[in-house]
């Protein structure tokens, strides 16, 4: 059982592992009388491609060096798919005109559940990058994977989909 799921988020009690039919071991408050599934954080990311399909935008953010993938949090009420489009305008500014899920994973630092999307931009101007950015750039796929963050979501999602563009995959144009 992870730490944050050792006490009730109710009430606080420590919680114990009970059989329940077809889940198996679950977290259970025996004061709330009630099983507590693991609550943690949903994000999204995404490789954005240019509109030839040819290159990726990588950001540098958060005074950090290293090269990654766009990346937000879900909001309350939003789909990942709304997530991933609103993360895009809001921090470099473009639209997104086609999107596909790929895969997710689960990074245990931030307790987040990533779930990654490749999506096409309409353009690849960056003119309207907020601060929110350090730097951003447009990055062929195969050296992308050269210059990513190594041993990290970006990494293993960005492989993934460099792997499946090889083999010709491509997004659908509107």
């Amino acid at each position: 059982m992870h730490a944050q799921m050792e006490f009730c988020y109710q009430c606080g009690t420590r919680l114990e592992h009970r059989a329940l039919a077809g889940e198996g071991l679950v977290p259970y408050c025996p004061a709330c009388q009630a099983y507590r599934f693991p609550i943690y954080n949903t994000a999204m990311s995404t490789a954005l491609l240019n509109p030839a399909q040819d290159r990726v935008l990588l950001l540098q953010q958060y005074g950090r060096k290293d090269y990654i993938l766009l990346a937000g949090y879900v909001n309350r009420g939003e789909s990942a798919e709304q997530a991933l489009v609103r993360e895009v305008r809001e921090e470099v500014g473009l639209t997104v005109i086609s999107y596909r899920y790929m895969q997710s994973c689960f990074f245990e630092p931030s307790n987040t559940l990533m779930l990654n999307f490749v999506s096409l931009s309409q353009s690849e101007d960056l003119s309207g990058m907020t601060e929110e950015v350090d730097n951003a750039v447009w990055v062929p796929l195969e050296r992308a994977v050269q210059i990513i963050k190594p041993n990290g979501p970006a990494e293993f999602f960005l492989r993934a989909i460099v792997q499946k563009w090889q083999s010709g995959w491509r997004l659908p144009t509107p």
